[in-house]
C-alpha cells in the first residue's frame, strides 16, 4: 500500500489541486483505489479537501513542504501512515490525547493526532514552541548542538514561561539518558505533558509522540511505559521501512539519503 500512497502524493505538484480522477489518472491507479486510499489519507491528514470539492496536500506535509525536498516530504508521509494505528492505540489504551510531531525551524509541528480532543469543535494547533512542550524537548534532546543553541536562543527572547535555557539544557541532558520527556504548566495552566521520542535507524530521532496527562487519578508510570514500547516498535519499523525506501530511491536517484 505505501507504495499506491506514495503515487498518489508524487501526483501532487507545486500546489496542484487534483480531482479524484486526476489523481487516479496521474497515479496510474483505478478509480475506485485512488478513491478508497484518498478517503484514508483525508483522514490522516495528509490530503485535504478544498471548498471546490478538489484535493491538495494536508497542511502538516505543506508547512513540511516549505523547506523540505519531495523524498523528505514522502518519508513523513510513510512515519504518519505507520503511526496513525499507534497513536489510536495509546489514546484508547490511556484514554487521553496522542499526538505525533516533529522539528521544523524553531516550532513542533504536529503530524497527527488521536483521542478525546481529535473529534472535537476545536482544531489541533499546528505549530507549538519546540522550548515549552514536552514533545519539542523530546525532539530537541537529540537534534545537534547548534539547532538547540538557535532554537533556545530564539525561545528565550519570546518566552512567556520562567524556565531558563540552562534549566532546559539540564532537563535535555536527563531526557538523552531516560528518553523521556516532560512538561508541565509551561503553555496551558491545566495541562501536563510526556513525550518520547521516535528513531528512523541510526540514532536519527525522526518525530516525537505526546500524551496529554489528565490528573488527577491517570497512572503515570502506566501511560509512561505504555509511551515506551510504542515509540519503540514503531522506530524499529520505521528504521526498517525508510531504509528500503531509501534503498530504492538510491537505485533511481542517486545519494539521496531518507530523513
Amino acid at each position: 500500500m505505501t507504495s499506491k500512497v506514495t503515487a498518489i502524493l508524487m501526483a501532487f505538484g507545486d500546489g496542484a489541486v487534483l480531482t479524484l480522477t486526476e489523481i487516479a489518472g496521474i497515479a496510474k491507479l483505478p478509480t475506485s483505489t485512488a478513491h478508497r486510499l484518498a478517503s484514508e489519507l483525508l483522514a490522516w491528514r495528509l490530503l485535504e479537501r478544498t471548498e471546490q470539492g478538489g484535493y491538495r496536500i494536508g497542511l502538516p506535509l505543506r508547512i513540511i513542504g516549505k523547506d523540505a525536498a519531495d523524498f523528505d516530504v514522502l518519508n513523513r508521509a510513510i512515519l504518519i501512515m505507520r503511526a496513525r494505528p499507534v497513536l489510536g492505540e495509546l489514546a484508547r489504551t490511556i484514554r487521553t490525547d496522542a499526538k505525533l510531531g516533529t522539528l521544523l525551524n524553531d516550532e513542533v509541528v504536529y503530524l497527527g493526532h488521536s483521542g478525546p480532543s481529535a473529534t472535537g469543535s476545536a482544531p489541533l494547533t499546528p505549530t507549538l514552541p519546540a522550548h515549552a512542550t514536552a514533545i519539542g524537548k523530546a525532539l530537541l534532546a537529540f537534534s545537534p548542538t547548534s539547532v538547540v543553541d538557535r532554537i533556545l536562543a530564539e525561545g528565550m527572547r519570546t518566552a512567556k514561561t520562567v524556565t531558563t535555557s540552562d534549566k532546559i539544557r539540564q532537563a535535555l541532558s536527563v531526557i538523552r539518558l531516560t528518553q523521556v520527556a516532560t512538561a508541565r504548566d509551561e503553555l496551558q495552566a491545566d495541562r501536563s505533558a510526556i513525550a518520547v521520542p521516535v528513531f528512523s535507524g541510526g540514532g536519527k530521532v525522526a518525530a516525537a509522540i505526546e500524551l496529554t496527562i489528565r490528573e488527577p487519578g491517570m497512572d503515570v508510570n502506566a501511560a509512561t511505559g505504555a509511551l515506551t514500547v510504542a515509540c519503540r516498535s514503531l522506530s524499529r519499523q520505521l528504521a526498517t521501512e525508510l531504509r528500503d525506501q531509501g534503498s530504492d530511491q538510491s537505485c533511481g536517484h542517486g545519494n539521496e539519503t531518507a530523513v
